[in-house]
């Protein structure tokens, strides 16, 4: 049943980009933009982004050429359609949309597998090195200092709140109830994150994909089919963008070769980028959990403000603080596998 948002955006299409005729059907992926397979009379099928209303949009046009960048230098992406006057992004009436060729494939939700990790650590060594010498590098990063800095008391607040709203509900769920004791986990091991930052070496930083993760990746058996959903250029860690996707927590928690699995796909990246230093290897781990550690995604939202698919955040939470445990506990073992894997690449 066409709704007044399909209905504007079918005629968005049919006017800007020259395609009459859309069946809309909305995907439950994406906690930014809402998503839709688009089916037309000639059987073709492309997807279309639709942006919230206050979107950057300048920001959405520079993702888009990151993605084109990454294309140009061979890595499989989404290729967005320009509209019938050459716009990547086209606005009317409140609504802002953007159209890209529908590429097959899925996301793996259950830890990418040895050819999975393969590819996708030599599909970010590229990218890696495709945007080594991007002109926004030079520029200060916007978050850097931030996330070397983190404010350990507002995150014990934050905690002590989110700890407070639930234990203020008459009848809980099964989710307060894995709420109050994550969040109580979380909280008994703040004080050791100033400690993990001591311990880091001084590390490289460069324009990256910006979220490159496995639900950013589509796969049709072991190939890699695109990498979706770039940022804009923002200069930050090497070693952070590499930790996330090596030690994805769907793969520490789901896998118990996970470090072996970590230490495959950072050997992989580095034969397609060969020239990142061993100090941004081996603390590519460390990176990622304190990463973990300083967020609060997806709990809070449930709380605070719920997410376009809060179902999924909550999850991704879960999935997100076992994986920090996982780490957390084993990190010593960890940065000396990552320490033998630079040492067999020549780093």
């Amino acid at each position: 049943m066409p709704t007044t948002e399909t209905t504007a955006l079918t005629t968005a299409l049919e006017r800007d980009y020259g395609l009459p005729g859309a069946v809309l059907e909305r995907l439950p992926i994406g906690q930014v933009t809402v998503n839709y397979r688009a089916r037309f009379p000639d059987r073709a099928v492309l997807f279309v982004k639709h942006y919230p209303a206050g979107a950057d949009l300048a920001a959405e046009r520079s993702a888009i050429a990151q993605s084109r960048l990454a294309g140009e230098h061979g890595v499989p992406v989404a290729t967005a359609r320009a509209s019938l006057d050459g716009q990547v992004i086209t606005e009317h009436d409140g609504h802002a949309i953007s159209v890209w060729e529908w590429v097959e494939g899925r996301t793996v939700e259950d830890g990418l597998n040895p050819a999975q990790q393969r590819a996708a650590g030599r599909a970010l060594g590229t990218i890696h090195r495709a945007f080594v010498g991007h002109p926004a590098a030079a520029s200060a990063s916007s978050k850097l200092e931030r996330w070397m800095n983190p404010d350990i008391q507002k995150l014990e607040a934050t905690v002590d709140k989110l700890l407070g709203m639930v234990n203020e509900r008459a009848q809980r769920d099964d989710f307060d109830e894995q709420a109050l004791r994550t969040l109580a986990e979380r909280r008994a091991v703040l004080h050791r994150i100033p400690g993990l930052i001591a311990g880091l070496p001084e590390l490289s930083t460069q324009v990256l994909h910006g979220d490159y993760s496995a639900v950013n990746l589509l796969f049709d058996g072991d190939t890699l089919t695109a990498v979706l959903d770039f940022l804009p250029p923002d200069p930050f860690l090497t070693a952070y963008e590499l930790g996330r996707i090596a030690f994805d927590p769907r793969a520490v928690v789901l896998h118990e070769d996970w470090i072996t699995s970590g230490v495959r796909l950072v050997g992989a990246y580095l034969e397609t980028n060969p020239d990142l230093p061993a100090a941004d290897v081996r603390a590519c781990a460390r990176v990622a959990l304190l990463q973990l550690m300083t967020s609060l995604y997806g709990v809070k939202q449930h709380y605070m403000e719920p997410g376009l698919l809060q179902d999924d955040l909550d999850q991704f939470w879960l999935l997100r603080h076992a994986a920090a445990q996982r780490l957390l506990e084993r990190l010593e073992e960890v940065e000396a596998a990552l320490g033998e894997a630079a040492a067999r690449h020549g780093r």
